[in-house]
Order: C-alpha cells, then structure tokens, then sequence
C-alpha cells in the first residue's frame, strides 16, 4: 500500500473511487450520482489542489485506488493554519487500515506545511468513522444538530479536530 500525493494521471480512477465512495456509504455529504463529475474536473480539482501549498490530495494506491483523503486548507490569515479533512475509503478495504494509513501520512503532510489543526465532521450515528478518527487522535467538539437529512431523517454531525 502507497499513500502518495494524486496526479493527474489519477483523474479518472479517483472519479470513479469518489462514486463508489458515495454509491457504498450512507453518510458521506452528496447522494449517489449527485456529484456533477468527469475526468476534465477531476483533472482540474487535483491540479487546484497541488498547487496550493496548504491543501493536498492523498491517494492510497494498492495496485488500484483505493481511498482518498482531502485537505482543504483555509485561505484567510487568522484560519491559514488549519485544513478540513474529507475521507473515502472503498468498501472492499473499509475497516483493513487504509484509513489509518492516510490520517498518518496527511499529519506529516500538515507538518511539512504549517497545518497545525486538522478538522472534520461526521454523521455521530457513523461509529465506524467516529472509531477511525479518535484512534487518530482526533476529539469532539461540539455537535452540528440536524445538520444532514437523509432518507427523509435528520442527523447531526460532531466536529472533530486534532492539534498538530
């Protein structure tokens, strides 16, 4: 298993990760085929992100994609220093540490690049997700009540961060 930076030449696999990322799991953020995407997008948007210097994106490559983590670095000078984190993991290799791998490999990122706090949310029903990001390091911060409906039923979400 590699954990490296995506390059262009991943545009269509990691398009297609994304989709089954979203097709397989039931709390990440879009629907199953809401995501407007195609290879000239996904192009751009790894382009986007290695060219800015506090945001990245990981891939883990097993002969394959087979997850991804994104950093999303703030562009304002009191918020410069954190990154909001996005995670997919494909479901054959959910729960094998591939997701360990990445949080890893993205703090030593943050390090190289003056992150010092990593934040996230997630759905507080997903006990798997919360499991990943406390063994992580991560903690609660609060609760964003009723922050996601779907199938029709309200979810709130924890804010989680990790100082670096």
């Amino acid at each position: 298993m590699i954990i490296r930076h995506a390059t262009i030449n991943d545009a269509e696999r990691l398009m297609n990760l994304i989709s089954h990322v979203e097709s397989t799991s039931d709390f990440m953020l879009m629907e199953p085929g809401e995501r407007n995407n195609s290879v000239e997008k996904q192009t751009k948007m790894i382009e986007h992100f290695n060219n800015q210097s506090n945001s990245t994106l990981l891939v883990a490559d097993n002969d394959g994609l087979c997850g991804y983590l994104i950093a999303i670095g703030n562009t304002s000078l009191r918020n410069k220093h954190s990154a909001y984190l996005v995670i997919g993991v494909h479901q054959d290799v959910r729960g094998q540490g591939v997701g360990t791998l990445l949080f890893e490999a993205v703090e030593q990122w943050a390090k190289t690049v003056g992150i010092t706090r990593l934040e996230l949310t997630v759905v507080t029903e997903n006990e798997a997700g919360v499991k990943l990001y406390q063994k992580s390091g991560f903690e609660i911060e609060g609760t964003k009540r009723r922050s996601l409906k779907i199938n029709e039923k309200f979810y709130n979400e924890y804010y989680m961060s990790k100082l670096l």
